[in-house]
C-alpha cells in the first residue's frame, strides 16, 4: 500500500448549499444559517460517512448588492461565526476534523492562535485553521479602514501572521506540565518559551497561554490559486482547496503544487490537494438531471448574473447584454479578485463560445467549482479519474443542497468507493493529522534541544 491508496474528504458547508438557489428548495430548512441543530446533524451525516473534515468559510462583512439582488439571494447571509460554531460541534462529535476560516488581514496573531489551539484541546485535536486574507472592501471597511490591502501586499501579511502563529503553538513543549501533585511542581518553565516576534507588520511577545493538544496543533488548510496564494499554500498548507473545473488544469495544478511544497524543504505527500465538487446523484442518470434543472428553474436570472460577476473578480456584468458575450476589455478587481478564477471563467466562455447568461448558469450550480450529474457509480468513476490521474488527493466536497446532498453522498458514494477500495470503511486514528495522513510536528524548541546534545 503506498502512501496514496486512500481518497481524502471534506465538506464544504453552505448552509442551505452550494447552489445559488438551494435555499428556495423545498427540503432545505429556512433558519439553517442560525441553527445549529441542523449544523449538528449535518456533522453527525458527514461522520457517519467516515468523511475527514467538516469545513466552514466565512466573511466578516454582509456582501452588499443591489437592493433587488439582496432580496433574492441567501449569499449574504447572516449566520454563526465559525470558531464559534466548531467549538460547540466539538461536544457533538467524535471523529470528524473542524475547519474554520480565520482572516490574516483583520484579525491578530495571538488571537487566532488562541482561540484555535483553544478548539484543538476542546475536540481532542481535530482542529483546522482555514489560512484567508480577505477578500472585500465591505471587511475593511469594518475594521477601521477606507480600503483593503492590494493583493500582494495582504500575502506578505498573511506570510508573516501565518508563522507567528506557529511560533506561538510551540510556546510550550509537550511535557511543560508535570503537574506533581506530591513534588508541588505544577510546570517546568524550562520547556515555556516566548517568541518576541518583531517584524514588518507585527509585534507579538508570547507565549501563548494554551498547550499543545494531541495532534501537536491544528492543521493549516488554504485555498492558494494566484502565484502568491500558490506560495503560501506551498509554504504552509497541510491541505489545499482548488477551483479547477478540467482534469488537465487540475493535473498541473497537483504537479505545480507538489513541487513547490518540495521546494520549500517539505513533503509533498504532506500537503492533500483537493478540488471542489458538487455531485448531483441520483438512481439514474435521467433522475440525477432532473435535480440539477429543478435547482437551477429556481435561480433568478439576476442572481446568476452576480454570481458569475463576483467570480470573475467583483466585474458589474448588469452594464452588458445577458445574452451577448463577456465584453473581452474586463479586468477582475485588484482586491476581489483572483487571475486564476477570471481566467478560468473567461477560458471557458471562449473555449464554448458561452453567453454570459450561459456562463452565469454554469457558475450557479457549485459558485466556479466542478459540478457532476448521475449515479452513484458515474460520480464514482470521475472521482477514481481524478485521483488516479493525480489530479488531486481527494476532493472538498460541496452538495448543492443540505442535507439531501450530503445524505446522498455519504450513503450512495461513499459505499462505492469503499468497494472499489479507494475510500476508509472507518476512521483510522482520532486526529484530524491521523485521518489526513500527517505526522504530528515537533515542536521547534524540543528539536533544538535534541539537536544541541546530540
Amino acid at each position: 500500500m503506498t502512501r496514496r491508496d486512500q481518497l481524502k474528504f471534506g465538506v464544504f458547508i453552505m448552509p442551505y448549499g452550494h447552489q445559488a438557489a438551494s435555499w428556495r428548495h423545498p427540503d432545505v430548512v429556512a433558519d439553517a444559517p442560525v441553527n445549529f441543530d441542523y449544523f449538528a446533524g449535518l456533522a453527525r451525516i458527514a461522520e457517519r460517512g467516515k468523511l475527514d473534515m467538516f469545513f466552514l468559510a466565512d466573511s466578516i462583512a454582509v456582501r452588499m448588492a443591489k437592493p433587488e439582488i439582496l432580496a433574492r439571494s441567501a449569499q449574504y447571509i447572516a449566520g454563526f461565526e465559525p470558531i464559534s460554531l466548531i467549538s460547540a460541534l466539538a461536544g457533538v462529535t467524535r471523529r470528524i476534523g473542524l475547519v474554520a476560516t480565520a482572516s490574516t488581514s483583520y484579525n491578530e496573531p495571538y488571537h487566532v492562535a488562541r482561540k484555535f489551539a483553544s478548539v484543538d484541546l476542546l475536540s481532542g485535536g481535530r482542529a483546522g485553521w482555514n489560512i484567508v486574507t480577505s477578500a472585500s472592501e465591505g471587511e475593511a471597511r469594518n475594521f477601521n479602514r477606507d480600503r483593503h490591502f492590494l493583493h500582494a501586499e495582504r500575502y506578505e501579511r498573511a506570510r508573516e501572521f501565518t508563522r507567528i502563529v506557529l511560533g506561538l503553538w510551540d510556546s510550550w513543549e509537550d511535557d511543560a506540565f508535570p503537574r506533581d501533585k506530591d513534588a508541588g511542581l505544577y510546570s517546568n518553565p524550562a520547556r515555556l518559551h516566548a517568541l518576541n516576534h518583531k517584524g514588518k507588520h507585527f509585534s507579538v511577545e508570547g507565549p501563548l497561554n494554551v498547550p499543545r493538544s494531541a495532534q501537536g496543533y491544528p492543521v493549516l488548510v488554504q485555498a492558494g490559486a494566484s502565484e502568491e496564494g500558490r506560495g503560501l499554500s506551498a509554504e504552509f498548507a497541510e491541505a489545499v482547496f482548488s477551483n479547477h473545473l478540467t482534469i488537465e488544469s487540475a493535473q498541473a495544478y497537483y504537479a505545480d503544487m507538489k513541487k513547490r511544497a518540495a521546494g520549500c524543504g517539505r513533503n509533498p505527500d504532506h500537503v492533500k490537494i483537493l478540488p471542489g465538487l458538487s455531485a448531483i446523484i441520483g438512481q439514474s442518470e435521467q433522475e440525477a438531471e432532473e435535480k440539477f434543472e429543478y435547482l437551477q428553474s429556481l435561480t433568478d436570472p439576476i442572481v446568476a448574473r452576480e454570481v458569475l460577476g463576483f467570480l470573475l473578480g467583483g466585474v458589474d456584468l448588469s452594464r452588458y447584454p445577458f445574452d451577448g458575450p463577456l465584453p473581452p476589455d474586463l479586468q477582475p478587481s485588484e482586491t476581489v479578485g483572483t487571475r486564476s478564477g477570471f481566467d478560468n471563467w473567461t477560458n471557458l466562455a471562449k473555449r464554448e463560445n458561452l453567453s454570459i447568461r450561459q456562463l452565469a448558469y454554469r457558475a450557479i450550480g457549485a459558485r466556479g467549482k466542478v459540478v457532476i450529474k448521475g449515479t452513484p457509480r458515474r460520480i464514482a468513476d470521475h472521482i477514481e479519474q481524478w485521483f488516479a490521474g493525480h489530479a488531486c488527493d481527494g476532493f472538498n466536497l460541496m452538495p448543492a443542497t443540505l442535507p439531501g446532498g450530503l445524505a446522498d453522498f455519504v450513503d450512495r458514494v461513499v459505499p462505492e468507493l469503499q468497494r472499489r477500495g479507494l475510500f476508509r470503511k472507518d476512521y483510522e486514528g482520532t486526529t484530524l493529522r491521523d485521518h489526513l495522513g500527517l505526522p504530528r510536528p515537533d515542536n521547534r524548541h524540543t528539536t533544538a534541544l535534541r539537536a544541541a546534545a546530540s
